[in-house]
């Protein structure tokens, strides 16, 4: 099915946006000259494109325009000239930018990240522009703002500490698919290595479960209804799936943001690789089945019990009326 690419409104016809609650008048933000253009009470939209400062080259660089006209360059988030109610689109959020991501949203500014990179270049090329870095902006400024997703702090939170567990999840598993090409003897030298990353595993587990119980109200009960208190690595994976429970999907669109479902013949599947490795972990996990006797309608029958019930404590909380 052909993607809706809609161009994205000029500045002057911007709706009204109000400050976004607790945001006040964007205490913590630096002040700048360029921010008295925006008029007040009027939401200003930046498009930006992270990419690394020289091939190679350590950190990121920020290219940003709200016209397709201007641009300017910035090293993080926090020095973008932003007020509270404006809005920011952008490809993607490097793990290095989340505390100067946080801080946007903590000023009451609205971050927006591109759900698929590849439509960057697909739009690039039905547009015909060139493959720089304006060119990559201009094409995020024509792509309809149902194609980004809105972050939040807790996802940004959330999203680094999981990323962190991930790359202890790979480093274990080079390490175990090394030990299976050594003899007897040989694979003493590695089960150390591989006991030591197995028990950083289980503390990161711990601190990403705490911390999605913190933020996220229906974890708790999720964790009881799957009985699976206790059990660090279907505690992590659920951590990493609730952030898209979050986000008001249907269940079929649930599915197929973790690629349960079947390709249409002669078509590429695409679908979130990581979420989906989440979700094989969390039903062998909850189920005590070992992972090559998983099939999708096990993974499937899991997904649709996780999301019932948070949809229902998710109804229920806004059921109760606020206290005074």
């Amino acid at each position: 099915m052909a993607r809706k690419v809609v161009a994205a409104p000029a500045p002057g016809s911007l709706n009204n946006t109000s400050l976004v609650e607790g945001a006040g008048d964007g205490v913590g933000c630096l002040p700048s000259p360029d921010k008295a253009h925006a008029p007040v009470g009027k939401e200003v939209r930046y498009f930006c494109d992270v990419h690394r400062k020289a091939r190679n080259g350590e950190g990121y660089r920020i290219t940003f325009t709200t016209d397709g006209v201007t641009f300017k360059h910035v090293d993080g988030f926090a020095e973008i000239p932003v007020r509270a109610g404006d809005k920011v689109f952008v490809d993607v959020v490097p793990l290095q930018h989340t505390d100067g991501a946080v801080e946007l949203l903590r000023c009451g500014v609205e971050l927006y990240c591109l759900r698929r990179l590849t439509l960057i270049k697909e739009r690039r090329e039905e547009l015909k522009l060139p493959k720089t870095t304006r060119g990559d902006i201009k094409a995020l400024m024509s792509i309809d703002e149902r194609w980004f997703r809105k972050l939040s702090e807790d996802f940004l939170i959330m999203r680094r500490m999981i990323s962190a567990y991930r790359s202890l999840l790979r480093s274990r598993q080079q390490l175990e698919n090394k030990c299976k090409a050594l003899s007897e003897a040989e694979k003493h030298t590695l089960k150390p290595a591989i006991k030591a990353l197995e028990n950083q595993m289980d503390e990161m587990a711990k601190q990403i479960a705490d911390e999605a119980g913190r933020r996220y109200p229906a974890y708790n009960k999720l964790v009881k209804e799957l009985g699976i208190a206790g059990n660090t690595t279907a505690m992590e994976a659920l951590a990493e799936l609730i952030p898209y429970l979050e986000y008001p999907l249907g269940f079929v669109k649930l599915c197929n943001l973790l690629g349960l479902f079947k390709p249409v013949r002669g078509s590429k599947k695409i679908y979130s690789g990581h979420l989906r490795k989440a979700m094989q972990r969390l039903t062998s996990s909850a189920n005590n089945i070992p992972s090559p006797q998983l099939t999708a309608r096990m993974e499937k029958q899991t997904l649709y019990k996780i999301w019932k019930k948070y949809r229902q404590e998710t109804q229920r909380r806004l059921a109760i009326p606020a206290q005074g």
